[in-house]
């Protein structure tokens, strides 16, 4: 049992305590003379001074402290603070904190094995708008429906605390403190082990590359951030610069409290490419290594994924080679092949995609861009990956990023409007190489959009952020006008509608990513990583071209209709291989009955392999 389990924290700055007993107040200010520990009784308060440690720490011990205790930190007699290692802000940021002991928490998931890597399934969800609620607690009774669709793993976009109540939560400015709003560490803890009950693995969206703009106190104290490198949200979090050390074990701290008191299954990086470090034993290297030292104790996996815009494989390459170890990342070239090839848009980045040659290159290879010349960039872009296998690779057709970074956060069943599009869409992503990510809603063709939605406090800081967005887009007036960002009917919109009725469009669509889902357990080739390969030949006819993917050493093979007219298959072996599934049948809302069974209808896929594997529908 490692030190968490026992309720034992192994934080070492905060309110940090055993489930009973005293409590322990650590606080990092190098700057600072003096620190005093203010503790609130109602309208009453009692100033502590705290004693100096070595290395800029400052340490106060109380025997008796209620849950729930509110506090703050004066430095050299300046205003009350919230604790930078805060776990909870029942006020928000600007707010005392109050003593939370997660060891408190009684937990029933004391069997759970976790989820391998080659078995994820991630499903990104907004805990805001997930649910009428818009909370921890709100989304858990959808858990049911989410494992029973093959979902093997709920990634959790950001729940740092963050100001107001609406935020995608890359705002977040207490990385500690889940958001009040949604239920505080106690709805966390809650939605974590009601995960683990359904077989559903917990990744949790964190943020180390920047702090939100409003709320952040943390430069008064201490060297958090470091002018060295400029980000696309200002200084650089200081990770290598003079004083950096207490800002790495904030960081790792970090890592560890939500793998071992939150029991949370892995984490996704944001935005890794924004994070600097030239010292000799990188950032992100040491979060793997706190990862694998909480995985060992707990013994099951503890999965760190990043996000990176630089098709770069180091992230992946053992140490050995070079590299930071992780478990898996985000290939976003595969998104942006697809979206560009079926929805035509060539603006921005789209600009270096749209080619269906591109698609057989993505299934090939993660990075269609692999020291290749990107004309988006104007230089060579990405390296390929060597020996690195498909499951450590994370695609998707939509995230928040793709579908909230339009002017009005339209998703991609609004953008295609044809089901068969729809449908040919979920078979590249489901019978690709990689672990696919959905995004909330997308299984059933969510319409309602998630446009970028915030409760700023500050009113200069809510105009910048409303005519940022209008600057942002002024080239891009064929996606509409821009919401307001601050109004609450913009949060409002992105509520999901969670409905499926039975005999529509979205009935079907949600079947067949179902069944997609269910033949990625059941289909060897589908478990295959390594052995694939991907072409474009020519359908017999007008139609054309067809994409075909082969998995599993050739056992499998998927044909793709590119196009809008029939087209026949000419790689179809008649006997020695059964339909297994295609995507224009009945059942998932096509509009096939019969035909020539090596004939694609107009952006129909269909999979082809041995008679002795399941075929669906069923």
């Amino acid at each position: 049992m490692n030190q968490a389990r026992q309720g034992q924290p192994s934080r070492r700055c905060g309110a940090v305590g055993a489930p009973d007993g005293p409590v322990l107040f650590r606080v990092w200010a190098p700057a600072a003379r003096r620190v005093d520990l203010v503790l609130y009784d109602g309208d009453s308060r009692r100033e502590l001074e705290m004693e100096p440690e070595s290395g800029g720490y400052h340490r106060h011990g109380e025997p008796e402290v209620p849950e729930g205790q509110r506090y703050a930190f004066r430095l050299d007699g300046g205003p009350e603070r919230a604790d930078p290692c805060s776990l909870f802000q029942p006020d928000g940021p600007h707010a005392p904190s109050a003593v939370v002991r997660p060891g408190r928490f009684a937990w029933t998931d004391g069997g759970w094995r976790g989820v391998r890597r080659a078995d994820l399934v991630f499903y990104e969800l907004h805990v805001g708008t997930f649910s009428p609620e818009g909370t921890f607690d709100g989304a858990i009774p959808r858990l049911r429906d989410l494992s029973e669709l093959g979902v093997t793993a709920v990634e959790v976009m950001p729940v740092a605390q963050f100001p107001g109540a609406r935020n995608w939560g890359y705002d977040g400015v207490l990385p500690y403190a889940a958001q009040n709003t949604y239920g505080g560490p106690d709805g966390l803890h809650r939605l974590v082990d009601a995960c683990h009950a359904e077989g559903l693995a917990v990744f949790l969206d964190v943020v180390y590359n920047h702090l939100g703009p409003e709320g952040s106190y943390v430069r008064e104290f201490g060297p958090y951030f470091t002018e060295r490198y400029r980000t696309p949200w200002g200084s650089a979090v200081n990770y290598d610069d003079r004083g950096c050390d207490a800002v790495r074990d904030f960081v790792l701290d970090n890592v560890r409290m939500w793998l071992e008191e939150f029991h949370i299954d892995g984490l996704r990086l944001d935005a890794v490419h924004a994070i600097y470090d030239l010292g000799a034993r990188h950032i992100l290297r040491a979060i793997e290594e706190v990862a694998e030292a909480v995985q060992a104790r707990r013994g099951y996996p503890a999965t760190i994924v990043a996000e990176s815009d630089l098709n770069d494989p180091r992230l992946l390459d053992p140490r050995e080679r070079g590299g930071h170890a992780l478990r898996a990342q985000w290939a976003d070239d595969f998104h942006h092949a697809a979206h560009a090839f079926l929805t035509g848009e060539r603006a921005g980045y789209y600009a270096d995609f749209g080619e269906p040659e591109q698609l057989a290159r993505a299934f090939d290879c993660p990075f269609v861009y692999a020291w290749d010349y990107s004309p988006f960039r104007g230089r060579k872009h990405g390296a390929p990956p060597v020996a690195i296998t498909g499951d450590h690779f994370v695609v998707s057709l939509q995230n928040h990023d793709q579908v909230g970074n339009r002017a009005r956060g339209d998703r991609l069943a609004s953008l295609l409007g044809d089901p068969a599009r729809r449908r040919l869409a979920a078979g590249l992503l489901l019978l690709s190489p990689y672990l696919p990510l959905l995004f909330m809603g997308e299984e059933y063709g969510e319409e309602n959009p998630f446009p970028f939605f915030c409760s700023f406090e500050d009113p200069a800081l809510v105009e910048a952020v409303r005519e940022g967005r209008r600057r942002e887009f002024e080239a891009f007036t064929w996606q509409g006008e821009v919401p307001d960002p601050q109004a609450e009917s913009t949060f409002a919109s992105a509520k999901l509608s969670w409905s499926w009725p039975e005999g529509t469009p979205r009935a079907g669509l949600r079947r067949l990513y179902r069944d997609l889902l269910l033949a990625r357990r059941e289909w060897p080739a589908l478990r295959d990583f390594e052995r694939r390969s991907a072409r474009l030949v020519e359908g017999d006819g007008d139609g054309g071209p067809v994409l075909e993917l082969v998995r599993g050493g050739g056992s499998l093979r998927a044909g793709f209709n590119l196009g809008g007219r029939p087209a026949r298959y000419p790689e179809f072996l008649g006997g020695e291989e059964s339909v297994l599934l295609r995507s224009e049948a009945p059942a998932y809302g096509g509009r096939r009955e019969a035909g020539p069974a090596d004939e694609l209808a107009p952006f129909e896929f269909f999979v082809l392999g041995p008679p002795s594997w399941r075929a669906f529908p069923d």
